[in-house]
């Protein structure tokens, strides 16, 4: 299964037919792209898009956008803080475009330590890609995100003023929950999906 987000609507292209009774359930060769993507501009949707072989659907739905790839980490500190940023007004984490020739793993690193200023931090195990699409100079972009949890202790911060980051925190359950409320939803999802992870 993959859910894709645009603003706060979301696309969920899987293999089963559990959803089929629901008024937003569409079979995927039956599906009209820009259509869709003008409807998602103007309301908020849920939708849920059905093919039987669901790696088939992915590769074709790829086909209607412009792909950029990225990568960025869920960092936690030995209290298990996370490391947010504030990005043009909005709580976000850390990431950035995978550079050519330039794997996953590398990328997280390098974006988490350009966009933050630090210095000592540990890869860990990698937690999930996460899917938005957003639109640029008239046509559609499809990001896809790998993230990587990711340890460091560092206290000193220097956010990346040119990529529109004003502060780089430490924020404990309470904070995050209250951030929470000011973000995208992937990040919503990415944060539920590495709860679980703690301070190696």
């Amino acid at each position: 299964m993959y859910t894709i987000f645009k603003n706060e609507s979301s696309i969920t292209l899987t293999d089963s037919l559990k959803n089929k009774g629901n008024k937003s359930f569409y079979y995927f060769n039956k599906v009209n792209f820009k259509d869709l993507l003008r409807d998602l501009d103007e309301k908020i949707f849920q939708i849920t898009i059905y093919h039987p072989d669901l790696e088939l659907m992915w590769q074709t739905f790829k086909n209607n956008f412009n792909v950029i790839e990225a990568a960025g980490g869920v960092i936690k500190n030995k209290n298990n803080d996370i490391l947010f940023i504030l990005r043009n007004g909005k709580w976000d984490l850390p990431k950035g475009k995978i550079e050519n020739k330039e794997n996953t793993e590398a990328a997280a690193l390098r974006e988490v330590q350009e966009e933050c200023g630090l210095e000592k931090v540990a890869l860990n195990n990698f937690i999930l890609s996460t899917y938005h699409i957003y639109s640029e100079k008239g046509k559609e972009i499809l990001k896809i995100s790998h993230w990587y949890a990711m340890t460091s202790n560092e206290n000193r911060f220097i956010p990346q003023i040119e990529e529109g980051i004003s502060e780089v925190v430490w924020k404990n359950n309470k904070q995050v929950q209250k951030a929470l409320q000011n973000t995208y939803q992937n990040i919503i999802l990415l944060i539920s999906a590495g709860s679980e992870i703690s301070h190696n």
